[in-house]
């Protein structure tokens, strides 16, 4: 293999409202954790459903304000769509300890949610991030054609 590949496509709920802050040199980056589900075997064999949990970095990419963008309309439980780079960052904890954490690194962010969640408090409507996706994407589905999410968001444990 000639060269190597580092890339994440996940579509997930937000787990809770997105975090955004400015750097000292005033740039914004925003920060939130998504869950996935996926499906498997259990220890004890039965077929069940797993969540795993992601922590987001986004930061604004030259004229699209991504990070003012998501930490404006994402809310908990928000469907989105997060395609990025795995990235782990290390530090010295104040104990001392070597302190590491992996996150994904967002290029490209679509929000999910159907027209449908305009009339649910906090959630307004949003359409994808124009441009996006690859010219030529067809429309969006139509909040009927748009099956409910994996995970309540009530059930989210924090």
């Amino acid at each position: 293999m000639a060269g190597s590949l580092n890339r994440v496509m996940l579509i997930g709920r937000c787990t809770a409202d997105p975090e955004m802050r400015y750097l000292p040199s005033g740039l914004p980056v925003t920060q939130l954790r998504i869950a996935t589900n996926r499906y498997g075997t259990s220890q004890e064999g039965e077929r069940r459903e797993f969540t795993d949990y992601h922590d987001v970095v986004v930061w604004n990419m030259g004229q699209r304000k991504l990070a003012e963008l998501a930490g404006q309309y994402l809310r908990k439980g928000s469907l989105v769509y997060i395609e990025g780079r795995l990235q782990t960052r290390s530090w010295e904890g104040q104990d001392g300890q070597k302190r590491y954490r992996t996150e994904v690194n967002a290029s490209d962010i679509q929000f999910l949610d159907s027209r449908s969640a305009e009339g649910q408090e906090g959630a307004p409507r949003v359409a994808p991030f124009p441009g996006a996706t690859a010219g030529g994407a067809p429309p969006s589905p139509e909040p009927a054609d748009i099956p409910d999410g994996d995970i309540d968001p009530d059930d989210i444990p924090f």
